[in-house]
């Protein structure tokens, strides 16, 4: 369908042109003309004379009528079409009107293709003089049917290309306006949106409402269509607009969503607004809207391909993202179907070996009401019907105080590790306005500063990974199966119909359940009927789904904290996903704290589902602010988290019941030592690429004797190794795949089927096995018994010989870049004949999955599974002594449009640990060659914060 949408063009050009010239092709030859025939003074014109209706295609040697003048839209005077020679309603069949043609109408303010048209009745034509003392070249059509026929089809040939390129020619003049005065609805005062040269937007406004109205209009310009899919996605409304023809995975989301309930959710949450943040939502959006009225320049080229004009933006809109990133990063319902799965086949113990622990924890099994009740269907529907809503999710960060550097003040430094896509989640926006400042990561479609400084706190965060969902199994009534059991009695389910469409297909009407937990999520494959089903089901219970989620305001009032203070109290109000957030202020406090709703459980720690209907595994509340992780000016000088443990054995309450790997938080710690450092330290610190498993655990997989050959060689290699993930460096090529290989090798037989959900690098799982339980290394499928050295020799023969079939028996020319290459990839367009290879920013990297330099790889794709898919897709460090010196990069570049400058301008300085500075007064700005564009409402005058 992309392709054929592309070529629409061209081929409704090459349609006008085929009948053109069949036309001429069917007129008999002219006669000729008499030797001396006298000027013609009538009208019409004599027979020798051949009008050409319709407007003459490029390169035509007809006279051209003069240039006609240009009106701009809407002014044609009142009676008269567009100079386009018919109405509207009048086009022959088959052919599109401008406004109607697939890739979109004229771009306003360019004159359309003239028509030419008979001379009014009265007025004297040009006499044509003589053919035969004509000098001037004609155009003759071959003589004969076989040269006819051969002007034809020379003509089908090249017009299809000829379309195509007119397209991609007019495509990628389709820039948005970034100088100049664009006239805007609404009242207020002139805002000013100041790019510099790399395409960072400065705003410069009399008021916040201003500014957030030419945010809103900028993100626009730039990430249009990120901004439409974000909240298509949230809404369950992708399959509208994408179908199923590439796969079902927009349907699944939509299913979801809507069972989930996020576009409802974020509605509730535009209710929790106070009147200054709904102000600023409210701004944004009018700015997005003035865009889509005011854009000189045709839609975006992914709108084009799916002929999809969008709808106004609205509050709800931007609300929607903080739902989507509360339920990616808090996804533990996941965990609890997996580990009821395993518990199938596997002892408790042996489940816990597969998840290693910091935090004491006693083995956990299925709740006894459960025993006698068979759940294996309903977990497997329920996990194959999930989407995948991005790789897993992890960050950096770490503050100093002014002890610990050398500036005296503190400095901060945070880089968020999401999915990597082109363009990137991220866009730099700087906002300027008498009496408020903020700079930093802003996401499109939303108005406020995720990540950044305010010019007296800076902020950053990690995710928690604590565990604040559950899973409550739910008896349906047998007596009624529109209600279920509940401590009180039967319940009726609330039930609601959501319709889904779905391009090119029928729509599906998809009935929602809910219970007192939550959400029915067990009926996305297999959908009850008229709310009516047999058997258990599953209904998530989810602190992010609430209609009192505040979590909007918080960040309002984090983005306005005057002080580190200011950005506690502003924190109270968040909810989910739990976050870990480092603070900074400008008079040298600095902060750690957990803000986030953590439930209170009566009963179980929430690793697996629990019975629904008994009441002893009920929320009770949830854990109070004072009682949440927090601490302010630490006597080491430092807080540090990358997604580790962020409680000891001594924290009276149950946050997680495991934590992700800490190599990372022990690699920054490790490099901040007991010294001072500066930005450019931490700068530095970024970009560390020594991989601690490399280099603690690998020694202890060499204490193994290995096969010879191409295993022994590798081996001999990885021994003189400083554990460094260097794209030019076959080392890290030949761990990274040992290492995956090994962890196939020994559970892939006790997990069976569910192996693949488990698949990853999984350090500190081998070394439990290693050191505590060598049994896991006994492959049970096999009638002999091996042990841990036989797995870990044929592991690396593995990997080595897998290694050799795809670069060859050479092994130094091995390079961990040539797989290790990071996914800067448009979804769409990379897809797209032609202009697919624009759309592909994919670069070689540094890294892997354990390095602060976060590399995460595809491990479980077997074509490629060390591509870079996850990392640090926006960087920054903050300078509390000159905020002004804080640097920032993000992963492509700030336009989502792949032939803008900027679509792609940034990966390098990224790649390289490159930064930008976002500071600088307007004048400072343009002097370094900033464009300047200024929108004016139409009603100016004062406006209120």
């Amino acid at each position: 369908m992309l392709r054929r949408s592309l070529i629409r063009a061209g081929e409704t050009c090459a349609f006008q042109l085929r009948a053109a010239l069949a036309r001429a092709l069917s007129r008999p030859a002219p006669p000729v003309a008499p030797p001396a025939a006298p000027p013609y003074d009538g009208y019409p014109p004599p027979p020798h004379q051949t009008q050409h209706p319709g407007a003459p295609y490029p390169g035509a040697p007809y006279p051209q009528t003069p240039q006609q003048p240009v009106y701009p839209p809407s002014a044609y005077p009142p009676g008269a079409y567009p100079p386009s020679a018919y109405p509207p309603s009048a086009y022959p069949p088959g052919t599109y009107p401008p406004a109607a043609h697939p890739m979109g109408a004229q771009p306003p303010g360019q004159p359309y293709p003239q028509q030419q048209l008979a001379p009014p009745y009265g007025v004297q034509p040009q006499p044509m003089p003589p053919p035969r003392n004509s000098r001037r070249p004609r155009l003759r059509l071959p003589r004969g049917r076989w040269g006819k026929v051969a002007a034809v089809a020379g003509v089908l040939v090249l017009l299809p290309p000829a379309g195509l390129l007119g397209t991609y020619v007019w495509m990628r003049a389709q820039q948005p306006q970034t100088s100049g005065t664009v006239a805007i609805s609404g009242n207020g005062a002139p805002a000013e949106v100041v790019r510099d040269k790399q395409g960072v937007v400065h705003i410069f406004a009399a008021t916040e409402r201003d500014a957030y109205r030419a945010l809103g209009y900028a993100h626009a310009q730039d990430r249009l269509w990120q901004m439409e899919t974000m909240r298509r996605a949230g809404a369950g409304r992708l399959a509208e607009l994408i179908g199923t023809k590439y796969g079902d995975f927009a349907l699944r989301t939509d299913r979801l969503m809507r069972t989930l309930g996020v576009r409802r959710a974020a509605e509730a949450m535009a209710a929790t607004l106070s009147p200054e943040a709904r102000t600023a939502f409210e701004a944004y959006a009018e700015g997005v809207n003035a865009y889509l009225a005011t854009r000189s320049e045709g839609l975006p080229v992914e709108f084009q391909l799916l002929r999809h004009t969008p709808e106004p933006w609205t509050v709800a809109d931007s609300l929607v993202w903080a739902k989507l990133m509360a339920l990616q990063l808090s996804a533990n319902y996941r965990d609890e179907l997996f580990r009821s799965r395993v518990l199938e086949r596997l002892s408790p113990q042996q489940v816990d070996d597969l998840f290693p622990s910091d935090v004491p924890g006693t083995p956990t099994t299925l709740a006894s009401d459960l025993r006698g009740m068979d759940l294996r269907e309903t977990v497997r529907r329920t996990l194959a019907a999930l989407p995948q809503m991005g790789f897993d999710t992890a960050s950096n960060e770490w503050v100093l105080t002014g002890a610990r550097t050398t500036t005296g003040k503190p400095i901060l430094a945070n880089d968020p590790h999401l999915g990597l896509e082109a363009p990137i989640l991220w866009y730099l926006a700087r906002i300027v306005t008498p009496d408020f400042t903020v700079t930093g990561a802003t996401v499109p479609g939303v108005p406020l500063t995720i990540l950044g400084h305010n010019g007296k706190v800076a902020w950053g965060f990690t995710t928690t990974h604590s565990d604040t969902q559950d899973l409550f199994v739910e008896k349906p009534d047998p007596q009624d199966l529109a209600r279920y059991l509940t401590p009180d009695g039967s319940q009726p389910f609330e039930t609601r119909a959501e319709t889904i469409g779905i391009a090119g297909e029928a729509s599906q009407t998809l009935t929602v359940r809910t219970t007192r937990h939550g959400p029915v999520i067990s009926d996305l494959d297999a959908p009850s009927i008229d709310g009516k089903a047999p058997g258990p089901v599953l209904a998530l219970s989810f602190p992010g789904l609430a209609d009192d989620d505040t979590s909007a305001e918080a960040l309002y009032r984090l983005n306005h904290a005057g002080s580190a203070e200011g950005a506690r109290d502003a924190l109270r109000l968040h909810v989910a996903p739990q976050q870990n957030v480092v603070y900074a202020d400008v008079s040298g406090e600095v902060g750690f704290i957990t803000p986030g709703r953590v439930p209170i459980r009566r009963k179980g720690d929430g690793r697996v589902p629990v019975p629904g209907w008994t009441g002893e595994y009920d929320w009770t509340g949830f854990l109070p602010y004072y009682a949440l992780p927090q601490s302010v000016n630490p006597p080491t000088g430092q807080f540090v988290n990358a997604n580790n443990a962020v409680v000891g054995r001594d924290y009276p309450y149950r946050l997680a019941t495991e934590w992700p790997d800490p190599s990372r938080a022990k690699r920054i710690v490790e490099m901040l030592g007991n010294g001072r450092h500066s930005v450019e330290d931490v700068a530095r610190q970024q970009m560390d690429i020594v991989s601690l498993p490399a280099r603690d655990f690998l020694p202890e997989l060499l204490k193994y004797p290995t096969p010879p050959g191409l295993a022994s060689d590798a081996a001999a290699l990885l021994r003189g190794w400083d554990g460094r993930i260097d794209r030019n460096r076959p080392e890290p090529l030949i761990f990274d795949m040992w290492l995956r290989e090994l962890v196939r090798a020994v559970f892939a037989d006790e997990l069976g089927a569910d192996f693949a959900s488990y698949w990853d690098l999984r350090p500190e799982a081998l070394r439990n096995v290693l050191n505590n339980r060598p049994e896991w290394c006994d492959d049970v499928t096999t009638p002999q018994k091996e042990s841990c050295a036989d797995m870990i020799g044929r592991s690396l023969e593995t990997a080595v010989k897998a290694l050799a079939e795809r670069h060859g028996s050479s092994m130094k020319s091995w390079r961990w870049g040539d797989d290790h290459t990071v996914a800067l990839v448009h979804r769409m367009l990379s897809r797209v004949p032609l202009i697919g290879g624009k759309a592909d920013l994919s670069v070689e990297t540094d890294g892997d999955f354990f390095t602060v330099n976060r590399g995460s790889t595809t491990i479980r794709d077997p074509g490629n599974p060390f591509r870079h898919v996850q990392g640090a897709g926006f960087r920054a460090v903050y300078d509390l002594a000159d905020l002004d010196n804080s640097r920032f990069v993000i992963a492509t570049g700030q336009s989502g449009n792949i032939w803008s400058r900027h679509w792609g301008d940034l990966v390098t300085l990224w790649r390289d640990g490159g930064s930008l500075r976002m500071a600088g007064d307007r004048g400072t700005l343009v002097s370094a060659g900033a464009e300047v564009l200024t929108l004016t409402p139409r009603n100016t005058g004062t406006n209120t914060k």
